[in-house]
């Protein structure tokens, strides 16, 4: 299945491809009831208000404190990895990331790759890379799976295969697996999926994994998950892969502690995951499981430029708990596919920039309505909205604008059309002599309103001067005194 071709969408048709997805009547009744269930959950959950602020309050101490020390935490992660017997390997972009795995694999003659679930490696692409060079990548995840089978890729980065109903799944699974019947119960369509993955991870030359979080005073990483595939996929193939970005790093163990509490909460409205995982080295002697090797790729790929702002890099203090999603009235309509990005959503709209870069997600910081709920509901504070400004003065600031940190493609959505328009604006309200003008003309020729005012029409009525401006009213009261 890893040979498929993913079928994704663009993120430069960001408009096309939401317009067609809020027509789609499958996609909007999955998304409406997904969102509801977990939106539900996750506020039973944090049932104590008092007890959710505090621990917010300190997740974002947490990953504010981590990011402000990163360039050391790093070089220490590093260090005590290194000591562990855990292998470091750094990659600037997707490219190294890949051409890094692709190596460690052929150096030790595999053809087999077993995955958990890693964000990072859908962001870079890693299954094509290795499937052009003859080496399957198998999905373990079971959302993950099905998004495979179905030569597509995750639309929710906590649970992939949230766009597809139980229906389209049991037909998938009959087409794909051997000797599958075709059923919709969910139980049932679970086990199918476990047999025809079950073998597959003691044929796998090589597992691979994302992180969670990564522990510099230890030389710990930790993933978070619920089926059991990623203790799996890290313990039974020889060799064990993790692929993470630099901004996952905290000091000590002591700082997982309440982001752990926070995570599985704020995604799922679940107290504590089935399984979570810490490792800190290969297999030692007398151990009877665990791989020989262990590798881990800290991946940059553009978290350096959001890094260099002091408020852009409250990006990084994501742990992708996916609550903003559940929460976004945007996404709830039209599902991460239509993003074209591996981060959908309202974090997508503010990571892919730096990540892609402004000339391919230039819709994206205008994707939104800035109503706040992610920011309401994000357990480490991430301030999403003030973000989603703040890129959307970038992509419309000039070009050849010297700043002290600029953004790869910055100026991206900037137009002659709209900069006209603007500079034309300002001039008109500048001076009060040309503001009164502008105001007499407008009311006397009301009449010749355009019915159609480009994107402003689609769903609102068209603007249309008052008979009478502010001033002439005014006027007009103060003289009936």
């Amino acid at each position: 299945m890893s040979n498929m071709i993913h079928i994704y969408p663009d993120s430069t048709n960001f408009k096309d491809n939401a317009y067609h997805a809020v027509h789609d009547r499958h996609l909007r009744q999955s998304l409406r009831t997904a969102m509801d269930d977990l939106t539900k959950k996750r506020a039973a959950s944090f049932a104590n208000e008092q007890e959710l602020q505090d621990l917010r309050a300190l997740g974002e101490q947490i990953r504010q404190y981590s990011l402000a020390k990163l360039p050391q935490l790093l070089v220490q992660l590093e260090e005590k990895l290194t000591e562990n017997g855990v292998k470091v390997h750094w990659a600037e972009n997707a490219q190294q990331a890949c051409a890094i795995i692709h190596q460690l694999i052929t150096d030790k003659q595999g053809k087999l790759m077993v995955k958990g679930k890693s964000m990072v490696s859908e962001e870079v692409e890693l299954n094509h890379y290795l499937a052009d060079r003859g080496i399957d990548a198998l999905e373990s995840d079971m959302g993950e799976f099905i998004v495979q089978m179905a030569q597509e890729k995750p639309t929710h980065i906590v649970v992939p295969a949230i766009h597809k109903t139980k229906q389209q799944i049991a037909k998938l699974f009959h087409e794909n697996l051997p000797d599958a019947p075709y059923t919709e119960d969910v139980d049932e369509l679970i086990l199918m999926g476990r047999n025809a993955l079950r073998d597959k991870y003691l044929e796998a030359d090589v597992g691979l994994s994302g992180v969670n979080f990564a522990v510099a005073q230890t030389g710990t990483l930790c993933l978070v998950e619920n089926e059991g595939n990623g203790r799996m996929c890290t313990t039974v193939p020889p060799m064990h892969i993790a692929i993470t970005g630099i901004e996952k790093v905290v000091e000590k163990l002591s700082d997982v502690l309440p982001l752990y509490s926070l995570l599985p909460r704020s995604a799922l409205g679940q107290n504590i995951t089935t399984y979570f995982n810490m490792i800190s080295s290969p297999r030692q002697g007398g151990e009877k499981d665990g791989p020989q090797e262990v590798h881990l790729v800290l991946l940059d790929n553009g978290r350096s430029q959001a890094y260099a702002d002091t408020q852009l890099r409250k990006t990084l203090q994501c742990i992708r708990c996916g609550a903003c999603m559940n929460h976004c009235p945007v996404y709830a309509r039209i599902g991460g596919a239509a993003y074209g990005t591996t981060y959908p959503g309202p974090i997508g709209e503010i990571i892919s920039p730096h990540l892609l870069g402004l000339e391919a997600t230039k819709d994206l910081p205008t994707a939104s309505s800035l109503c706040g709920a992610c920011a309401e509901v994000c357990p480490v504070k991430i301030p999403i909205p003030e973000l989603l400004i703040r890129l959307r003065e970038e992509e419309q600031r000039s070009p050849t604008e010297d700043v002290v940190h600029p953004l790869k493609g910055q100026g991206a959505a900037r137009t002659l059309s709209e900069t006209l328009a603007w500079r034309t604006f300002t001039g008109l309200f500048a001076g009060a002599k040309a503001y009164r003008v502008l105001g007499f003309m407008s009311a006397h020729l009301r009449g010749l309103t355009p019915k159609y005012q480009m994107g402003w029409t689609i769903n609102h009525i068209p603007l249309k001067p008052a008979p009478k401006t502010l001033h002439q009213m005014l006027k007009e009261k103060e003289n009936k005194r």
